[in-house]
C-alpha cells in the first residue's frame, strides 16, 4: 500500500528535504507552505510523485481545519504526519525582546503544530494507524542566553510528544520528538530579520549538520517496524557539545 506523508513548512530547510527523501521512496506526499510559487516548485521537481499542495498558515485555526478537510481522497488518510513549520526570531535578552516576535513563536511553533495535529490525529485513531512526528530542538532542553520564547516553544513541543503518547496508549499510534542542535538552514536568516552576513557568523568555522540529516533521522524512524517507537531523538554536529554552567563572578 502506497503511504502518504503531510508536511508542514515544506518549502525550505528540513521540510524540503524530508519530501525529498519521501518521494524517492514512492510515497505520496501533502506539503504545506505560505510560498506558493515554491510549492509549486517544489511539486515540479519532485515529479513523478504523487504530490498535492496546500497553500496556507499554520497559524490559522480555520485555514488549518479546511485545508485538511479539503484533501482529495487519494491524500486523506494520512500515515505520517511531520509538524515542521516553526521558526525562531532574534537573540536579545528577555527584557529587550519583542512582544510580537514571541507572539509569532508561540503562534506558530505550539499553536500551529497544534492546530494541525488535532485535524488529523482523529483520521489516524479511527484507522488505528499513523506517526505524528514533532520538530523539536535541542534548545527545548538546554537553555542559551537570548533563546528564551524560542527554548520554551521547543520545551512544549517535547512535553506535548510525550503526553500525546500517553494519550494514544491501547492504539497502534507512533508520536516522535526530533531534536536538531546546529543545522545550516534558513532558520538563522529568519531569526536574524534577514540579515544573512549575521546569520553566516552562526555556523563560521563549524559543519552543522544538514537538512538531509534530518530528513534521513525523520524517514527512519517512520519506517521501523510497527512495534518499535522512537520517542525522541537528539541529533547535533560533532562540532556541537554541552558548555558549563555560567557563573558571574562579581
Amino acid at each position: 500500500m502506497q503511504k502518504t506523508v503531510f508536511i508542514t513548512g515544506a518549502t525550505a530547510g528540513f521540510g524540503k528535504a524530508m519530501a525529498e527523501r519521501y518521494a524517492r521512496e514512492g510515497w505520496k506526499l501533502v506539503l504545506t507552505g505560505r510560498r506558493q510559487e515554491r510549492l509549486d516548485e517544489l511539486k515540479e521537481a519532485l515529479a513523478p510523485a504523487p504530490v498535492h499542495t496546500l497553500n496556507f498558515d499554520v497559524r490559522d485555526r480555520a485555514s488549518c481545519r479546511e485545508a485538511v478537510g479539503s484533501l482529495p481522497a487519494e491524500f486523506a488518510a494520512i500515515d505520517v504526519l511531520v509538524n515542521n513549520a516553526g521558526l525562531a526570531l532574534g537573540i536579545e535578552p528577555a527584557q529587550d525582546c519583542d512582544l510580537d516576535e514571541w507572539e509569532c513563536m508561540v503562534d506558530t511553533n505550539i499553536k500551529g503544530l497544534l492546530y494541525i495535529t488535532r485535524a488529523i490525529l482523529p483520521g489516524m485513531v479511527e484507522r488505528d494507524r499513523g506517526h505524528v512526528v514533532n520538530l523539536g530542538s535541542v534548545a527545548g532542553t538546554y537553555p542559551y542566553p537570548g533563546g528564551n520564547t524560542y527554548g520554551g516553544t521547543k520545551a512544549f513541543v517535547n512535553q506535548f510528544s510525550k503526553n500525546l503518547l500517553a494519550d494514544l496508549l491501547g492504539t497502534r499510534l507512533r508520536v516522535t520528538n526530533i531534536e536538531p542542535g546546529l543545522c545550516e538552514t534558513e532558520f538563522s536568516v529568519v531569526r536574524f530579520r534577514g540579515d544573512k552576513s549575521k546569520a553566516d557568523t552562526v555556523y563560521q568555522g563549524t559543519e552543522p549538520i544538514r537538512p538531509e540529516d534530518i530528513a534521513e533521522a525523520v524517514y527512519w524512524a517512520t519506517t521501523l517496524p510497527a512495534h518499535v517507537n522512537i520517542n525522541s531523538m537528539e541529533i547535533m554536529p560533532v562540532d556541537q557539545a554541552f558548555a558549563p554552567f555560567a557563573i558571574n563572578r562579581r
